[in-house]
Protein backbone atom coordinates (compact mmCIF):
# COMPACT_ATOMS: atom_id res chain seq x y z
CA UNK A 1 0.00 0.00 0.00
CA UNK A 2 1.21 3.47 -1.20
CA UNK A 3 1.78 6.03 1.45
CA UNK A 4 1.73 9.90 1.19
CA UNK A 5 1.91 13.06 4.59
CA UNK A 6 0.23 16.17 4.38
CA UNK A 7 -0.41 18.84 6.48
CA UNK A 8 -3.82 19.40 4.87
CA UNK A 9 -6.38 16.80 3.65
CA UNK A 10 -9.56 17.76 2.09
CA UNK A 11 -12.75 15.08 1.09
CA UNK A 12 -14.23 16.07 -1.57
CA UNK A 13 -13.59 18.56 -4.30
CA UNK A 14 -17.54 20.56 -4.65
CA UNK A 15 -17.39 24.52 -3.85
CA UNK A 16 -16.27 24.08 -0.64
CA UNK A 17 -13.52 21.69 -0.65
CA UNK A 18 -11.62 22.92 -3.76
CA UNK A 19 -11.53 26.18 -2.85
CA UNK A 20 -10.39 25.35 0.50
CA UNK A 21 -7.26 23.38 -1.05
CA UNK A 22 -6.72 26.30 -3.51
CA UNK A 23 -6.35 28.32 -0.74
CA UNK A 24 -4.60 26.22 1.29
CA UNK A 25 -1.81 25.86 -1.40
CA UNK A 26 -2.03 29.81 -1.93
CA UNK A 27 -0.88 29.73 1.90
CA UNK A 28 2.21 26.91 1.18
CA UNK A 29 0.39 24.45 3.09
CA UNK A 30 0.91 21.24 2.06
CA UNK A 31 -2.24 20.02 0.79
CA UNK A 32 -3.82 16.42 -1.02
CA UNK A 33 -7.36 16.37 -1.68
CA UNK A 34 -9.61 13.49 -2.58
CA UNK A 35 -11.89 13.14 -4.98
CA UNK A 36 -14.37 9.98 -6.36
CA UNK A 37 -15.83 11.51 -9.10
CA UNK A 38 -14.90 15.13 -11.16
CA UNK A 39 -13.82 18.28 -9.28
CA UNK A 40 -16.36 20.54 -8.98
CA UNK A 41 -18.97 18.60 -7.09
CA UNK A 42 -22.75 18.47 -6.82
CA UNK A 43 -22.63 22.15 -8.14
CA UNK A 44 -20.48 22.27 -11.02
CA UNK A 45 -21.06 18.47 -12.55
CA UNK A 46 -24.94 18.20 -11.72
CA UNK A 47 -26.34 21.07 -10.11
CA UNK A 48 -26.31 25.25 -9.68
CA UNK A 49 -24.00 25.37 -13.06
CA UNK A 50 -25.79 22.56 -15.87
CA UNK A 51 -29.06 23.79 -14.29
CA UNK A 52 -29.13 27.73 -14.91
CA UNK A 53 -27.64 26.58 -18.51
CA UNK A 54 -31.05 24.59 -18.97
CA UNK A 55 -32.79 26.99 -17.76
CA UNK A 56 -30.97 29.72 -19.94
CA UNK A 57 -31.80 27.55 -23.12
CA UNK A 58 -35.27 26.91 -21.78
CA UNK A 59 -35.83 30.61 -21.39
CA UNK A 60 -34.49 31.04 -25.33
CA UNK A 61 -37.04 28.54 -26.79
CA UNK A 62 -39.61 30.07 -25.32
CA UNK A 63 -39.26 33.49 -26.37
CA UNK A 64 -39.05 31.53 -30.21
CA UNK A 65 -42.34 29.83 -29.26
CA UNK A 66 -44.23 33.11 -28.66
CA UNK A 67 -42.72 35.13 -31.65
CA UNK A 68 -44.12 31.79 -33.23
CA UNK A 69 -47.27 32.23 -31.86
CA UNK A 70 -47.90 35.67 -33.19
CA UNK A 71 -48.47 36.57 -29.60
CA UNK A 72 -45.15 38.81 -29.08
CA UNK A 73 -45.64 42.18 -27.65
CA UNK A 74 -42.56 43.23 -29.90
CA UNK A 75 -43.51 42.61 -32.82
CA UNK A 76 -41.35 39.57 -33.53
CA UNK A 77 -42.85 36.90 -35.26
CA UNK A 78 -41.16 33.46 -37.28
CA UNK A 79 -41.63 30.30 -38.18
CA UNK A 80 -42.19 27.20 -35.54
CA UNK A 81 -39.23 26.52 -33.75
CA UNK A 82 -37.93 23.49 -32.66
CA UNK A 83 -35.43 22.41 -30.18
CA UNK A 84 -32.76 19.27 -30.01
CA UNK A 85 -32.54 18.80 -26.57
CA UNK A 86 -29.34 16.26 -27.12
CA UNK A 87 -27.37 19.16 -28.75
CA UNK A 88 -28.59 21.26 -25.55
CA UNK A 89 -26.97 19.10 -22.99
CA UNK A 90 -24.26 18.88 -25.19
CA UNK A 91 -23.70 22.43 -25.16
CA UNK A 92 -24.35 22.14 -21.38
CA UNK A 93 -21.62 19.54 -20.87
CA UNK A 94 -19.59 21.91 -22.64
CA UNK A 95 -19.62 24.68 -20.11
CA UNK A 96 -19.20 21.98 -17.22
CA UNK A 97 -16.27 20.40 -18.93
CA UNK A 98 -14.28 23.95 -19.11
CA UNK A 99 -15.48 25.08 -15.39
CA UNK A 100 -14.02 21.18 -14.67
CA UNK A 101 -10.49 21.78 -16.48
CA UNK A 102 -10.23 25.23 -15.17
CA UNK A 103 -10.84 23.83 -11.45
CA UNK A 104 -8.07 21.43 -12.06
CA UNK A 105 -6.01 23.54 -13.60
CA UNK A 106 -6.46 26.28 -10.04
CA UNK A 107 -5.75 23.25 -7.90
CA UNK A 108 -2.43 22.02 -9.94
CA UNK A 109 -1.75 25.74 -9.72
CA UNK A 110 -1.89 25.81 -6.05
CA UNK A 111 0.48 23.25 -5.53
CA UNK A 112 -2.51 20.48 -4.54
CA UNK A 113 -2.18 17.03 -5.23
CA UNK A 114 -5.43 15.37 -6.22
CA UNK A 115 -6.32 12.07 -5.78
CA UNK A 116 -9.03 10.33 -7.47
CA UNK A 117 -10.84 7.84 -5.67
CA UNK A 118 -13.55 6.66 -2.80
CA UNK A 119 -12.26 7.95 0.82
CA UNK A 120 -12.26 6.08 3.86
CA UNK A 121 -11.03 6.93 7.22
CA UNK A 122 -9.11 4.69 9.21
CA UNK A 123 -8.30 7.18 12.08
CA UNK A 124 -9.12 10.61 12.89
CA UNK A 125 -5.54 11.32 11.01
CA UNK A 126 -5.67 8.36 8.25
CA UNK A 127 -7.47 8.02 5.22
CA UNK A 128 -7.31 5.39 2.58
CA UNK A 129 -8.25 5.83 -0.62
CA UNK A 130 -9.85 3.20 -2.91
CA UNK A 131 -8.08 4.24 -6.62
CA UNK A 132 -7.94 2.69 -10.03
CA UNK A 133 -4.70 1.47 -9.26
CA UNK A 134 -5.29 0.06 -5.55
CA UNK A 135 -5.44 1.57 -2.18
CA UNK A 136 -3.32 5.47 -1.50
CA UNK A 137 -3.10 5.73 2.33
CA UNK A 138 -2.91 9.46 2.97
CA UNK A 139 -2.03 10.44 6.81
CA UNK A 140 -2.77 14.15 7.49
CA UNK A 141 -2.42 16.69 10.17
CA UNK A 142 -5.04 18.35 9.48
CA UNK A 143 -8.42 16.91 7.63
CA UNK A 144 -11.86 18.92 6.58
CA UNK A 145 -14.36 17.08 5.54
CA UNK A 146 -16.57 18.31 2.42
CA UNK A 147 -18.47 15.65 1.23
CA UNK A 148 -21.45 17.48 0.36
CA UNK A 149 -25.41 16.21 -0.24
CA UNK A 150 -27.32 14.28 -2.33
CA UNK A 151 -30.65 14.21 -3.31
CA UNK A 152 -33.68 12.51 -0.69
CA UNK A 153 -35.83 9.81 -2.68
CA UNK A 154 -38.71 8.60 -1.71
CA UNK A 155 -39.74 5.43 0.03
CA UNK A 156 -42.42 4.33 -2.44
CA UNK A 157 -40.79 5.95 -5.41
CA UNK A 158 -37.07 4.88 -5.72
CA UNK A 159 -34.91 6.43 -7.89
CA UNK A 160 -34.98 4.92 -11.12
CA UNK A 161 -36.55 4.11 -14.74
CA UNK A 162 -39.40 6.94 -14.92
CA UNK A 163 -38.61 8.60 -11.68
CA UNK A 164 -35.37 10.79 -11.67
CA UNK A 165 -33.55 13.62 -9.35
CA UNK A 166 -32.10 16.73 -10.76
CA UNK A 167 -28.90 15.05 -11.64
CA UNK A 168 -30.76 12.69 -14.29
CA UNK A 169 -33.32 15.16 -15.34
CA UNK A 170 -30.35 17.56 -16.46
CA UNK A 171 -28.86 14.75 -18.78
CA UNK A 172 -32.23 13.98 -20.66
CA UNK A 173 -32.08 13.64 -24.19
CA UNK A 174 -35.83 14.16 -25.29
CA UNK A 175 -38.27 16.63 -23.67
CA UNK A 176 -40.65 14.45 -22.00
CA UNK A 177 -44.34 15.33 -22.70
CA UNK A 178 -45.66 15.12 -19.47
CA UNK A 179 -43.76 15.60 -16.64
CA UNK A 180 -44.56 15.54 -12.41
CA UNK A 181 -42.81 17.29 -10.17
CA UNK A 182 -42.69 16.27 -6.81
CA UNK A 183 -41.59 19.32 -4.14
CA UNK A 184 -42.52 22.91 -5.05
CA UNK A 185 -39.07 23.73 -3.32
CA UNK A 186 -36.43 26.01 -5.13
CA UNK A 187 -35.09 22.84 -7.17
CA UNK A 188 -38.64 21.83 -8.24
CA UNK A 189 -40.31 24.61 -9.87
CA UNK A 190 -36.39 25.74 -11.13
CA UNK A 191 -36.57 22.67 -13.32
CA UNK A 192 -40.04 22.17 -13.68
CA UNK A 193 -40.67 25.83 -15.05
CA UNK A 194 -37.46 24.96 -17.50
CA UNK A 195 -39.06 22.07 -18.68
CA UNK A 196 -42.70 24.00 -19.59
CA UNK A 197 -40.58 25.91 -21.39
CA UNK A 198 -39.44 23.63 -23.34
CA UNK A 199 -42.75 22.10 -24.16
CA UNK A 200 -44.04 19.15 -21.46
CA UNK A 201 -46.73 19.74 -19.28
CA UNK A 202 -45.92 19.80 -16.21
CA UNK A 203 -47.64 19.15 -13.04
CA UNK A 204 -46.67 20.30 -9.38
CA UNK A 205 -47.08 18.42 -6.18
CA UNK A 206 -46.52 19.98 -2.74
CA UNK A 207 -47.33 18.79 0.52
CA UNK A 208 -47.18 22.37 2.30
CA UNK A 209 -49.87 24.72 1.36
CA UNK A 210 -48.52 26.75 -0.76
CA UNK A 211 -45.41 26.56 -2.88
CA UNK A 212 -41.83 28.21 -1.95
CA UNK A 213 -42.68 27.57 1.88
CA UNK A 214 -39.19 28.75 2.73
CA UNK A 215 -40.04 32.19 1.52
CA UNK A 216 -42.40 34.46 2.73
CA UNK A 217 -45.70 34.68 0.73
CA UNK A 218 -45.10 38.19 -1.35
CA UNK A 219 -41.87 37.01 -2.72
CA UNK A 220 -43.74 33.71 -3.63
CA UNK A 221 -47.06 35.31 -5.02
CA UNK A 222 -46.01 36.44 -8.79
CA UNK A 223 -43.81 33.02 -9.35
CA UNK A 224 -47.07 31.14 -8.66
CA UNK A 225 -48.59 33.56 -11.08
CA UNK A 226 -45.95 32.63 -13.50
CA UNK A 227 -46.42 28.89 -13.56
CA UNK A 228 -50.50 29.48 -14.21
CA UNK A 229 -48.99 31.64 -17.27
CA UNK A 230 -46.90 28.51 -18.35
CA UNK A 231 -49.45 26.54 -18.23
CA UNK A 232 -48.37 24.35 -15.00
CA UNK A 233 -50.73 22.95 -12.64
CA UNK A 234 -49.76 23.62 -8.83
CA UNK A 235 -51.55 21.10 -6.34
CA UNK A 236 -50.58 22.04 -2.88
CA UNK A 237 -51.37 19.67 0.34
CA UNK A 238 -51.09 16.94 -1.92
CA UNK A 239 -49.23 13.80 -1.68
CA UNK A 240 -47.15 11.73 -3.78
CA UNK A 241 -48.18 8.02 -3.51
CA UNK A 242 -46.90 5.53 -6.44
CA UNK A 243 -46.52 5.03 -10.21
CA UNK A 244 -49.26 3.99 -12.25
CA UNK A 245 -49.58 0.04 -13.30
CA UNK A 246 -48.28 1.30 -17.02
CA UNK A 247 -46.00 4.05 -15.61
CA UNK A 248 -47.08 6.77 -17.39
CA UNK A 249 -48.79 8.43 -14.77
CA UNK A 250 -48.51 9.09 -10.63
CA UNK A 251 -51.06 8.15 -8.35
CA UNK A 252 -51.33 11.99 -5.71
CA UNK A 253 -54.18 12.55 -2.81
CA UNK A 254 -55.32 15.81 -2.16
CA UNK A 255 -56.89 16.52 1.44
CA UNK A 256 -58.32 13.02 0.98
CA UNK A 257 -59.23 13.13 -2.82
CA UNK A 258 -57.18 10.77 -5.20
CA UNK A 259 -56.50 11.34 -8.70
CA UNK A 260 -53.73 10.56 -10.86
CA UNK A 261 -51.76 12.74 -13.00
CA UNK A 262 -49.97 11.87 -16.15
CA UNK A 263 -46.35 11.56 -16.22
CA UNK A 264 -43.72 10.21 -18.31
CA UNK A 265 -41.10 11.29 -15.87
CA UNK A 266 -41.62 11.89 -12.38
CA UNK A 267 -38.85 14.43 -10.80
CA UNK A 268 -38.10 13.81 -7.21
CA UNK A 269 -37.10 17.08 -5.50
CA UNK A 270 -37.85 16.37 -1.72
CA UNK A 271 -34.85 17.88 -0.21
CA UNK A 272 -31.37 16.88 0.08
CA UNK A 273 -29.19 14.68 2.51
CA UNK A 274 -25.64 15.36 4.00
CA UNK A 275 -23.52 12.39 2.69
CA UNK A 276 -22.17 10.65 6.00
CA UNK A 277 -22.43 7.40 5.04
CA UNK A 278 -19.55 5.35 2.90
CA UNK A 279 -16.98 6.66 4.14
CA UNK A 280 -16.07 5.20 7.74
CA UNK A 281 -17.33 8.43 9.36
CA UNK A 282 -18.48 5.76 12.39
CA UNK A 283 -14.61 5.39 12.99
CA UNK A 284 -14.38 8.61 14.29
CA UNK A 285 -17.36 9.05 15.74
CA UNK A 286 -17.86 13.06 15.32
CA UNK A 287 -20.66 14.53 17.58
CA UNK A 288 -23.73 15.08 15.01
CA UNK A 289 -26.56 17.95 14.81
CA UNK A 290 -29.59 15.96 13.92
CA UNK A 291 -28.30 14.03 10.58
CA UNK A 292 -25.50 16.94 9.89
CA UNK A 293 -21.71 16.96 11.38
CA UNK A 294 -21.70 19.67 14.21
CA UNK A 295 -19.26 22.42 13.69
CA UNK A 296 -18.33 25.69 15.48
CA UNK A 297 -17.74 29.25 14.54
CA UNK A 298 -14.35 28.33 12.83
CA UNK A 299 -16.25 24.94 11.55
CA UNK A 300 -14.23 22.28 14.12
CA UNK A 301 -15.69 19.41 14.65
CA UNK A 302 -15.72 17.67 17.87
CA UNK A 303 -12.53 15.73 16.83
CA UNK A 304 -9.53 17.84 17.48
CA UNK A 305 -8.02 18.30 13.83
CA UNK A 306 -10.72 17.67 11.69
CA UNK A 307 -13.28 20.26 10.06
CA UNK A 308 -16.58 20.24 8.10
CA UNK A 309 -17.57 22.37 5.68
CA UNK A 310 -20.91 23.28 3.02
CA UNK A 311 -23.76 21.00 3.25
CA UNK A 312 -22.66 18.39 5.21
CA UNK A 313 -23.04 20.26 8.11
CA UNK A 314 -26.52 21.84 7.79
CA UNK A 315 -28.49 24.47 6.04
CA UNK A 316 -28.17 26.36 4.12
CA UNK A 317 -27.17 24.35 1.90
CA UNK A 318 -25.62 26.98 -0.58
CA UNK A 319 -22.41 26.70 -2.84
CA UNK A 320 -21.24 30.05 -2.00
CA UNK A 321 -21.14 29.11 2.04
CA UNK A 322 -19.45 26.26 1.53
CA UNK A 323 -16.98 28.57 -0.33
CA UNK A 324 -16.82 30.61 2.67
CA UNK A 325 -16.46 28.58 4.84
CA UNK A 326 -13.65 26.72 2.80
CA UNK A 327 -11.63 29.85 2.64
CA UNK A 328 -11.70 30.29 5.89
CA UNK A 329 -10.70 26.75 7.05
CA UNK A 330 -7.96 27.30 4.96
CA UNK A 331 -6.52 30.25 6.59
CA UNK A 332 -7.15 28.80 9.99
CA UNK A 333 -4.75 26.13 9.27
CA UNK A 334 -2.46 27.72 8.00
CA UNK A 335 -2.19 30.16 10.90
CA UNK A 336 -4.24 32.58 10.77
CA UNK A 337 -7.31 33.92 12.96
CA UNK A 338 -10.52 33.62 11.43
CA UNK A 339 -14.46 32.78 12.76
CA UNK A 340 -17.59 32.76 11.20
CA UNK A 341 -18.91 36.52 11.43
CA UNK A 342 -21.00 36.51 8.21
CA UNK A 343 -24.12 38.97 8.75
CA UNK A 344 -26.08 37.26 5.56
CA UNK A 345 -26.24 34.76 3.70
CA UNK A 346 -28.02 35.41 0.63
CA UNK A 347 -30.32 33.09 -1.67
CA UNK A 348 -31.70 33.17 -4.84
CA UNK A 349 -34.34 30.70 -6.44
CA UNK A 350 -33.85 30.87 -10.51
CA UNK A 351 -37.66 30.83 -11.01
CA UNK A 352 -39.59 32.70 -13.25
CA UNK A 353 -39.29 35.33 -11.81
CA UNK A 354 -36.21 35.34 -9.65
CA UNK A 355 -36.38 35.36 -5.92
CA UNK A 356 -33.24 36.99 -3.73
CA UNK A 357 -33.44 36.76 -0.07
CA UNK A 358 -30.81 38.82 2.36
CA UNK A 359 -30.74 39.16 6.19
CA UNK A 360 -34.30 38.71 7.85
CA UNK A 361 -37.83 39.29 6.54
CA UNK A 362 -40.54 41.19 8.26
CA UNK A 363 -41.92 38.06 10.14
CA UNK A 364 -38.44 36.93 10.97
CA UNK A 365 -37.63 40.81 12.23
CA UNK A 366 -40.86 40.83 13.94
CA UNK A 367 -40.65 37.77 15.65
CA UNK A 368 -37.24 38.88 17.00
CA UNK A 369 -38.93 41.67 18.63
CA UNK A 370 -37.58 44.33 16.74
CA UNK A 371 -39.27 47.03 15.29
CA UNK A 372 -38.94 47.93 11.68
CA UNK A 373 -39.53 50.12 8.80
CA UNK A 374 -40.61 48.69 5.23
CA UNK A 375 -39.55 50.32 2.45
CA UNK A 376 -41.17 48.55 -1.09
CA UNK A 377 -40.78 49.66 -4.73
CA UNK A 378 -42.90 47.88 -7.47
CA UNK A 379 -41.03 47.48 -11.01
CA UNK A 380 -44.32 48.02 -12.54
CA UNK A 381 -42.13 51.70 -11.75
CA UNK A 382 -39.57 51.15 -13.14
CA UNK A 383 -38.27 51.49 -16.41
CA UNK A 384 -35.68 49.44 -17.63
CA UNK A 385 -38.12 46.65 -16.07
CA UNK A 386 -41.04 47.79 -18.52
CA UNK A 387 -38.51 48.03 -21.31
CA UNK A 388 -37.80 44.38 -20.86
CA UNK A 389 -40.92 42.98 -20.50
CA UNK A 390 -40.40 42.54 -16.48
CA UNK A 391 -42.91 44.59 -14.77
CA UNK A 392 -43.43 41.55 -12.17
CA UNK A 393 -42.32 41.69 -8.64
CA UNK A 394 -40.48 44.15 -5.96
CA UNK A 395 -37.60 45.07 -4.19
CA UNK A 396 -38.05 45.28 -0.54
CA UNK A 397 -36.05 46.30 2.56
CA UNK A 398 -36.62 45.89 5.98
CA UNK A 399 -34.78 48.39 8.51
CA UNK A 400 -34.61 49.19 12.19
CA UNK A 401 -37.57 51.36 12.56
CA UNK A 402 -35.13 54.04 15.59
CA UNK A 403 -31.88 54.09 13.64
CA UNK A 404 -32.60 52.98 10.28
CA UNK A 405 -30.34 49.99 10.27
CA UNK A 406 -31.09 47.50 7.30
CA UNK A 407 -31.72 44.06 8.55
CA UNK A 408 -32.54 42.61 5.70
CA UNK A 409 -33.44 43.10 1.81
CA UNK A 410 -36.04 40.89 -0.78
CA UNK A 411 -36.69 40.83 -3.89
CA UNK A 412 -38.76 39.63 -6.88
CA UNK A 413 -38.31 40.07 -10.63
CA UNK A 414 -36.24 39.38 -13.67
CA UNK A 415 -32.73 39.21 -13.19
CA UNK A 416 -32.86 39.87 -9.29
CA UNK A 417 -30.20 37.14 -8.73
CA UNK A 418 -27.45 39.73 -9.86
CA UNK A 419 -28.84 42.42 -7.65
CA UNK A 420 -28.34 39.92 -4.78
CA UNK A 421 -24.98 41.19 -4.22
CA UNK A 422 -25.78 44.81 -3.43
CA UNK A 423 -28.32 43.25 -0.84
CA UNK A 424 -25.08 41.58 0.85
CA UNK A 425 -23.06 44.01 0.55
CA UNK A 426 -25.60 46.42 2.15
CA UNK A 427 -25.89 44.16 5.43
CA UNK A 428 -22.49 43.18 6.25
CA UNK A 429 -21.45 47.05 5.68
CA UNK A 430 -23.91 48.01 8.01
CA UNK A 431 -25.87 50.40 5.80
CA UNK A 432 -28.73 52.33 7.21
CA UNK A 433 -31.64 53.64 4.57
CA UNK A 434 -29.77 56.79 4.13
CA UNK A 435 -26.58 55.02 2.89
CA UNK A 436 -28.42 53.13 -0.13
CA UNK A 437 -31.12 55.99 -0.71
CA UNK A 438 -28.29 58.42 -0.98
CA UNK A 439 -26.14 56.27 -3.51
CA UNK A 440 -26.59 57.21 -6.86
CA UNK A 441 -28.09 54.12 -9.01
CA UNK A 442 -26.86 54.15 -12.64
CA UNK A 443 -30.30 55.09 -14.98
CA UNK A 444 -31.89 53.04 -16.68
CA UNK A 445 -31.44 50.36 -14.26
CA UNK A 446 -33.77 47.62 -12.36
CA UNK A 447 -31.14 48.58 -9.46
CA UNK A 448 -33.32 51.97 -9.52
CA UNK A 449 -35.71 50.02 -7.48
CA UNK A 450 -33.46 49.07 -4.56
CA UNK A 451 -32.81 52.97 -4.33
CA UNK A 452 -36.05 53.46 -4.68
CA UNK A 453 -37.23 51.25 -1.70
CA UNK A 454 -34.97 53.12 0.44
CA UNK A 455 -36.39 56.28 -0.11
CA UNK A 456 -39.98 54.42 0.36
CA UNK A 457 -38.26 53.20 3.53
CA UNK A 458 -37.48 57.18 4.83
CA UNK A 459 -41.26 57.84 3.55
CA UNK A 460 -40.36 60.06 0.36
CA UNK A 461 -39.92 57.43 -2.44
CA UNK A 462 -39.64 59.65 -6.07
CA UNK A 463 -41.63 57.62 -8.20
CA UNK A 464 -44.48 56.18 -6.75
Amino acid sequence: MKEISCKLLVLGAGPGGYVCAIRAGQLGVNTVIVEKAKAGGTCLNVGCIPSKALIHAAEEFHKLRTAASGKSPLGLSLEAPAIDLKRTVAWKDGIVGRLNSGVTGLLKKAGVKAVIGQARFVDGKTVDVETEIGVQRIRAEAIVIATGSAPVALPDLPFGDNVISSTEALALKEVPQTLAVIGGGYIGLELGTAFAKLGSKVTVLEAMDRILPQYDADLSKPVMKRLGELGIEVFTRTAAKRLSADRRGLFAEENGRAFEVPAEKVLVTVGRRPVVEGWGLEEIDLDRSGKFIRIDDQCRTSMRGIHAIGDVTGEPMLAHRAIAQGEMVAEIIAGQKRSWDKRCIPAVCFTDPEIVSAGLSPEEARAAGIEIKIGQFPFQANGRAMTTLAEDGFVRIVARADNHLVLGIQAVGHAVSELSSAFALAIEMGARLEDIAGTIHAHPTQSEAFQEAALKGLGHALHI
